[in-house]
Formats: structure tokens, C-alpha cells, sequence
């Protein structure tokens, strides 16, 4: 089944899921809360969320394992239940999937840096990605998506701990900023460094997600698509973020004006086509009348 992922990518255009944080929130996961352990605590509402991303015509949907490594856990006094808590979030997706369709295991940053920014070295981010990704790949992940990267040298660490557990496709998304020079990661990372080693590396699914909006991300795909011949991902936010008085969340970039940039994001050369922050299942709706 997993190669048959590649397949897919391979014949036509492919439409992952959107936001999952914003909907947990909506439904009533405290602000600061660990999202992981809400797939042993409260797998219904978990499931009611990929099964609401699939009905609204996602191929793929993402675990509920973005913070879910060894490393971010600890913040939370988790880490001792990483594999637990990344093997629940890939049972729950995967009791909702429909014939045909995908879940892909979601690995995001440690949120920590390593030397000589940080105090972690490659093997310790190695191990903590590993164990992350051994725990999805135990709950039956057809892939896994290591994304929401900002420096190279950690994406390539959790590629490689990735491939010490597993041999499911592992395919990568960084996070670029636009500058005046060009798109560039928070680490200063160029977009053709990161394909040039990424695709030395073997990854046979690359390409970008957050930060940017989808206008920004058209131009990125276009820049992306001059550096490689392979399939990219690109899922947008809806804008900027921004916090009320009241505590809530809401984002620079309403429907229409998002989905007036896709049509160009195909155009540029997206393969897979997904949501970032502030998306939801309204979102994948409407993306996949484009999309598909």
C-alpha cells in the first residue's frame, strides 16, 4: 500500500487536509495543551476531524503527531509516551480512511536547535525523530510527512532517523520566508540548497507549507518547481495569524481570496495540494473542486 501512494502522486493531482490545531481548539483544546495526548484522552474527537477532512474530499489526511517527537513532548512532561501517543494518532486516521485514500504520519520540528545555536547534536534529534516515526509507522502510516522545517541540517536528521525504523516513503515540506532576495528558511537555508541535499538524500516527495499565503506560495512553487523534476507539495496558511482580546485566533486571508491563488499554484507545478493554519474542511471542499 505504500508505494501506492506514489502511484497516485504519479497520475494526477492529489489533495491532502488542512489546519488540524485551529480544530482541536474549536473544539475545546486549551491554548499551551499538548495535542498528542488527545489521541488517547479524546480519539472521537480526533477522528471526527480526519473523517470531516476526508469527506470534504482530502486523498490524504495528517496524523495528530505535528509536536510529537521524544524532544517536543518533554515540554509537555510527555516524552516518556512518545511512541504510545504517535501509534494512537495513526490508529485513529486510519480507522477512518476510505478505500482508496492515504494517511500520512506527521513529524514536525523539535522546536529546538542544534549546535552551535542550540544545545542538541544531529544523533539525539536522530533518535528522538526514530522513535516518532517508529510508533506511526507501528500504527500503519502509508508515509510520512517531516514538515514544518525551518533549518536543513534537522529536516536531513529526521530523514535519516526516519529510515533507521521504516521504509514507507518519506517525502519533506520546509518553511520558507519571502525576503527581498528570494525565499529563504528561518536558518537561512535556499531553496535550491534544500532540494539539492534533500534529493541527495533520496526524498522522493518535496516542497513547502506555513508561513506564507497562498499568493506567496504560487510564487514559491514556481521557484521550487525550477529546482527540481520531482512531485511538490505546497499547503498554504490563510494568511497572517493574529490574536483577539478574547484569545482567538484569526487569520489575514479569507476563502475567496485563497482560492483565487491555487488555480496558479497548479499552474506553477504543485503536485500535492493541502491547507496549512487557519484552513478547514470548508477549505478542502472548495480546493478540491479546483484541485480535482
Amino acid at each position: 500500500m505504500t508505494a501506492a501512494i506514489l502511484e497516485l502522486i504519479r497520475n494526477r493531482r492529489v489533495l491532502l487536509d488542512g489546519g488540524f490545531g485551529t480544530e482541536l481548539i474549536r473544539r475545546g483544546l486549551p491554548q499551551g495543551a499538548c495535542p498528542e495526548i488527545w489521541n488517547v484522552e479524546r480519539p472521537d474527537v480526533v477522528r471526527e476531524i480526519h473523517a470531516g477532512y476526508f469527506n470534504a474530499g482530502s486523498d490524504a489526511v495528517l496524523t495528530n503527531s505535528f509536536g510529537g517527537s521524544v524532544i517536543k513532548l518533554a515540554s509537555h512532561g510527555e516524552d516518556k509516551r512518545c511512541y504510545e501517543l504517535n501509534k494512537a494518532a495513526a490508529i485513529i486516521a486510519g480507522e477512518v480512511k476510505p478505500a482508496g485514500c492515504f494517511v500520512g504520519g506527521s513529524l514536525g520540528p523539535t522546536g529546538k536547535f542544534l549546535h552551535p545555536q542550540g544545545e542538541f547534536a544531529p544523533g539525539q534529534f536522530e533518535d528522538a525523530y526514530a522513535e516518532q516515526a517508529r510508533g506511526l509507522h507501528d500504527g500503519r502510516v502509508d508515509f510520512l510527512l517531516i514538515e514544518t522545517q525551518y533549518d536543513l541540517r534537522e529536516a536531513l536528521c529526521a530523514v535519516r532517523g526516519a529510515r533507521r525504523v521504516t521504509d514507507i516513503p518519506v517525502f519533506v515540506t520546509m518553511t520558507y520566508n519571502r525576503t527581498p532576495r528570494g525565499f529563504f528558511t528561518m536558518m537561512g537555508n535556499s531553496v535550491a540548497q534544500c532540494f539539492e541535499e534533500l534529493e541527495q538524500e533520496g526524498v522522493p516527495v518535496l516542497g513547502a507549507n506555513c508561513t506564507l499565503d497562498s499568493a506567496d506560495m504560487a510564487d514559491l512553487v514556481k521557484v521550487m518547481r525550477e529546482k527540481t523534476s520531482l512531485p511538490l507539495i505546497a499547503q498554504a496558511n490563510a494568511g497572517k495569524p493574529s490574536l483577539s482580546k478574547e484569545g482567538e485566533v484569526s487569520y489575514s486571508q479569507g476563502l475567496e481570496d485563497y482560492l483565487r491563488h491555487i488555480p496558479q499554484m497548479i499552474e506553477n507545478g504543485a503536485n500535492i495540494i493541502g491547507g496549512c493554519c487557519g484552513t478547514d474542511p470548508e477549505y478542502i471542499r472548495r480546493m478540491a473542486a479546483v484541485v480535482k
